[in-house]
């Protein structure tokens, strides 16, 4: 039997691993390789070539949503699939702009992450039960709360989307730069690009939208409140 192989990129180590038993089960996949953040994914990526990525839409260093649009840049032929404990329409509608073909709750069921990789190897998208449901709700545009249109994720550049991870993960430009092997002042230059794009024009306005977009977790909410 040919086995379909399998990407998992989970920053957090006990749920990488339950994911890996769970996978471990089944007689038709291979586990090739696991990563912690969105960089060691794309690098294993184009290491392994996997079928199926499982990827987690919040990591440290490069998110999941960037990742995928590098993944897929690098090896076409890769299928990805998001991983989520939350299901906005938001999170959903940039997921799949970014090029995943599914996108799956955390607490979704063994059976439904198994069901998901097989169907998506076959070319199909999946989505979590819930998700589904609400599939009619989702439009090619999203609202945040205030009803004010939401750029598409997919507007901004690879180098853009770096640096305002790093910008909503409370970085400094000397640090962004260091990070990113890049001058100060080209730092400068793409958050000058970021608030252009996104009308938004200070840095907690960016840290908010990184919240609303997935690409970091929730709790950078404390430190701008």
């Amino acid at each position: 039997m040919k086995r379909t192989t399998v990407l998992l990129a989970e920053d957090h180590m006990i749920v990488r691993e339950g994911f890996r038993k769970m996978l471990e089960l089944e007689d038709d996949f291979e586990i090739v390789g696991e990563a912690q953040d969105g960089r060691a994914a794309v690098a294993l990526v184009k290491k392994f070539h996997p079928e199926v990525v499982l990827m987690d839409i919040a990591m440290p260093l490069l998110n999941g949503l960037e990742a995928t649009r590098q993944v897929l840049k690098a090896v076409p032929t890769t299928k990805v699939i998001m991983l989520s404990a939350h299901c906005d329409d938001a999170y959903v509608k940039n997921a799949t702009d970014s090029g995943a073909m599914g996108f799956l709750l955390k607490q979704t069921s063994a059976h439904e992450v198994c069901r998901a990789i097989r169907e998506v190897q076959k070319g199909k998208t999946f989505f979590s039960p819930s998700i589904s449901r609400r599939q009619d709700r989702i439009y090619p545009k999203s609202f945040d709360r205030t009803g004010v249109l939401k750029k598409k994720i997919s507007e901004l550049t690879s180098r853009e989307m770096e640096v305002l991870q790093l910008i909503a993960e409370g970085k400094a430009n000397k640090e962004t730069a260091s990070e990113l092997g890049i001058g100060i002042k080209t730092v400068e230059k793409h958050r000058e690009h970021l608030m252009e794009k996104l009308d938004i024009h200070d840095t907690a306005g960016l840290t908010r939208y990184a919240i609303s977009a997935g690409i970091i977790e929730n709790s950078v909410q404390l430190t701008i409140v």
